[in-house]
Formats: C-alpha cells, sequence, structure tokens
C-alpha cells in the first residue's frame, strides 16, 4: 500500500472527523451515534500509517485526531438523568444485539452445564458433596426449608435493608469477578462462568432433593431472569477483554484493548445495572412470605420474558 492510494481513499474520512470534533455541537451530534465507529476506524488508520512508515506531518494528524477523539469518548462527562435513560433505553440493549453470538455461546455453555449438573446429582446424590462442600449444601437445604429459622433469608440478616446490602455486595462481586478475570487471557470469565452454572445445578439437585424444590423455585424465578443474565453478559466481557489482549488484529496491543473496552464497558455497566435490579427483587419481593407459590411463578415469568424483549426490540430505530 502506498501513502498516495491510502490517502485518496481514507482522506474524506478523516476530513469528516476532523469536522465532527472540530465543529459545532449541533454538527457534533449528527454523528455522536456512528462516532464510536469512526473512533476505531481512525485508531486503525493510524497504526496503519505508523506500519507502513508513511510521513510524520500525516501520522501526526491522525494521531491528534485520535486524542481528540479519545478526549470526546473517555473524557470525564456530567451524566445527567438523560444520559443514563439513553444508556439503558438505548445503549446497553444494542451492545447486547451487536454481541449476540458469543452471548448466546455463553448462554448455552452456562445453561447446559447447569442442567448437566442437575440431572447427574439428581441421578446420583453424592456426586453434589463431592463438588460443593457439605455443610454448604446443609445450610442451603435449611434455607430452603418452609419449616427452618432461616426460611428463604441468610444468616446474620436482620431486615430487608440488610438483605439488600447483602445482595448488592455479592452479586456485584460476581460480576466485577467475570469481567476482571478476562485480564488472564479469558480464563478467569471462563472459570466464573463454568464455576456458577455448576454450583446452580448442583444446589437446585440437592434442594430437589430434599423435597423444597416449590419454595426453591418460587423464590429464584422473581429475580433469576436479572441476575443470571447479568453474570452471563458480565463473564462474555471478560472474554472479549482476554480474546484481544492477544488476537489484536494487526494492531497494537494498547488499541486493541481499547476497542475491546468499546465493547466491553457497556455491557459490564449494563449488568451491573442489571445486578442491582436483581438484587432489589431478591431483597423486597422474592423472600417475601405473604404470597402464594403461584404469584411468585407469574410474576417471575412475566420477568423472564420482559428481560428478552427488552435485548430484542429496544432502543432500535425506525429503519432496523
Amino acid at each position: 500500500m502506498t501513502q498516495q492510494n491510502f490517502v485518496i481513499r481514507r482522506q474524506a474520512f478523516w476530513d469528516s472527523v476532523e469536522i465532527a470534533i472540530s465543529g459545532s455541537k449541533k454538527i457534533f451530534k449528527k454523528n455522536a451515534v456512528q462516532f464510536p465507529e469512526m473512533f476505531q476506524e481512525l485508531t486503525q488508520d493510524l497504526n496503519t500509517a505508523r506500519a507502513h512508515g508513511f510521513d510524520l506531518d500525516l501520522i501526526e494528524r491522525l494521531n491528534r485526531l485520535v486524542l481528540e477523539g479519545n478526549q470526546i469518548l473517555y473524557g470525564q462527562h456530567s451524566w445527567s438523568w438523560k444520559h443514563i435513560i439513553n444508556f439503558i433505553v438505548r445503549t446497553f440493549p444494542e451492545a447486547v444485539r451487536k454481541s449476540w453470538k458469543g452471548i448466546l455461546l455463553c448462554h448455552l455453555i452456562f445453561y447446559g452445564l447447569a442442567f448437566f449438573a442437575i440431572l447427574l446429582c439428581t441421578r446420583f446424590p453424592h456426586f453434589s458433596y463431592k463438588i460443593l462442600p457439605r455443610q454448604q449444601l446443609e445450610y442451603m437445604k435449611e434455607m430452603y426449608d418452609p419449616d427452618s429459622s432461616h426460611f428463604l433469608t441468610p444468616r446474620d440478616i436482620e431486615n430487608d435493608a440488610d438483605m439488600f446490602g447483602y445482595y448488592i455486595y455479592n452479586n456485584v462481586s460476581i460480576a466485577f469477578r467475570s469481567f476482571a478475570g478476562g485480564v488472564i487471557a479469558g480464563i478467569g470469565s471462563l472459570f466464573v462462568l463454568i464455576f456458577n452454572a455448576l454450583y446452580l445445578g448442583v444446589i437446585t439437585a440437592v434442594i430437589i432433593d430434599a423435597g423444597f424444590s416449590k419454595t426453591f423455585f418460587s423464590f429464584i424465578i422473581g429475580h433469576g431472569s436479572f441476575e443470571l443474565t447479568a453474570i452471563i453478559i458480565s463473564a462474555y466481557a471478560g472474554l472479549i477483554l482476554g480474546y484481544r489482549i492477544f488476537v489484536t488484529k494487526g494492531l497494537s496491543r494498547t488499541a486493541s484493548i481499547k476497542q475491546a473496552g468499546i465493547t466491553a464497558i457497556p455491557l459490564i455497566i449494563g449488568s451491573t445495572v442489571f445486578l442491582i435490579v436483581a438484587a432489589v427483587i431478591e431483597a423486597f419481593w422474592s423472600s417475601r412470605h405473604v404470597f402464594s407459590y403461584n404469584v411468585h411463578f407469574i410474576v417471575g415469568m412475566l420477568g423472564w420474558i420482559l428481560v428478552y424483549a427488552y435485548f430484542v426490540f429496544s432502543g432500535r430505530k425506525k429503519h432496523d
């Protein structure tokens, strides 16, 4: 590739980026939705120019545009309610749809392993105690026993507010471990995904074997749609990070990680929001004993339908 051909082919694009960055707010708003993709292209052009040893003036121009674009994308911005609502209504579901193949694969791994563990441990109950400690399994059976003093309530929890804090800490820490595990070549994220799948399967099998399936399923169905989906998405975000550390696709490792961040950050933020919602439901609805099991099942099923309808339909443009 010669510099002349490169410039002729990409000059119009660079000019449009410069206008978007240097122009008025009205001009930038017209390109705001496409700007992250424009920034990715610009970063690739800068790496191409450096790799081919093109003129320093050209590299300096592209580097300046990348720095200014980076400031726009990653600089400090004041978050208003409008930004937050736009993220929830549009940015997060769009990010999930763009990565639907990878997220679907993570769904299949998670639920496949969970159902395998359920089938294995219901058929051979002794396997449950080889995977998880006996003390932990006995504690879980006690929690879902309607005659227990700890029925649907973790030990040392005295009220709904304490329970909410407990679930917030537990849920968000899982999401953080899922994402941060991506630094270890994605192995950590995959481990968290597999562990949680096996944990869910083993616990489910033990509870079914103990005869408390009705209380167990009526409890987890309410918040499970948000919590389990968030764990899967955050694990995928970590896998993306780990993948792009080693598969740079011609970019520098730093640029490759930044590109992974553009994809992964909306997913991990959205997953955190989902986990907070799950904690609210778990603390103030799932553990309520005053409603019948059928009411919990109906509300829980509506929750699952709502979550997947949200990802399929929310934030779509008219031409989509």
